[in-house]
């Protein structure tokens, strides 16, 4: 979120590991909650939220998921708050409309679905155009030509990117990246689309400048700035 443009950006984690987060990374704001109570002040201040990336699956990350829940601000959900999704479906009438990213990989689009990865592979728009009506969300379906979708029945494949971006770290990048657009007025369509083509634009760089073999995510958080700035110079 940082390199895309964001300003400033906290990061909310246990109190056991905020000291530990913040000497590994300075630039951000970091606070130590123990319980959801806690955090509903910061949530009430936010532009846009990003949740589920290194949530885990205990009690803690779900008092805190479903605090997110209710959040009015527009949120990316990634990995463990995918899943959490899945498992709350029962719920859903009560959740916000026309706020969420949803960044699932296949596997996670299959759970939300309620059928398989390699279903999901065999037609990917249609599991995306599925996922954006059932959750009223944006959708971006992550893999080999990334699919963005909406409720309304648009969508966008992606053509860049290449096959060293299949490495661990790179979709919570890709979470950062779009919240990094929303919080600069995007609306999520345009957060979307303007964040998983920056985001793969600066995975090719890093491909051209290195090569595919041995890249790291945060190979390609250090070259976004270049993206993103070069295109603005075009503007």
């Amino acid at each position: 979120a940082l390199r895309s443009g964001a300003g400033k950006v906290t990061l909310v984690t246990r109190f056991e590991h905020a000291a530990l987060v913040n000497v590994a990374c300075p630039e951000l704001m970091v606070r130590g909650m123990n319980d959801a109570e806690a955090l509903q002040d910061l949530l009430e201040s936010v532009d846009v939220l990003v949740t589920g990336t290194g949530l885990g699956r205990s009690d803690w990350s779900e008092r805190m998921f479903r605090a997110c829940l209710k959040a009015r601000a527009p949120m990316v959900i990634d990995a463990d708050g995918l899943n959490l999704l899945a498992e709350w479906q029962a719920e859903s009438e009560s959740w916000p409309r026309n706020r969420w990213v949803l960044t699932p990989h296949p596997a996670e689009a299959g759970r939300l679905l309620g059928c398989s990865a390699r279903e999901v592979q065999q037609d990917r728009v249609g599991a995306a155009l599925r996922l954006a009506r059932q959750f009223h969300a944006v959708v971006t379906l992550k893999g080999c030509g990334t699919v963005v979708a909406d409720a309304g029945g648009r969508y966008a494949i992606c053509p860049l990117g290449n096959p060293g971006m299949a490495t661990a770290g790179t979709g919570d990048v890709l979470a950062g990246v779009i919240a990094g657009m929303l919080s600069q007025g995007l609306d999520p369509w345009d957060a979307a689309t303007t964040g998983v083509v920056a985001h793969a634009a600066a995975g090719d760089l890093v491909a051209a400048e290195q090569g595919e073999r041995g890249m790291l995510a945060s190979d390609i958080t250090g070259r976004l700035p270049a993206v993103l700035n070069r295109d603005a110079s075009r503007a």
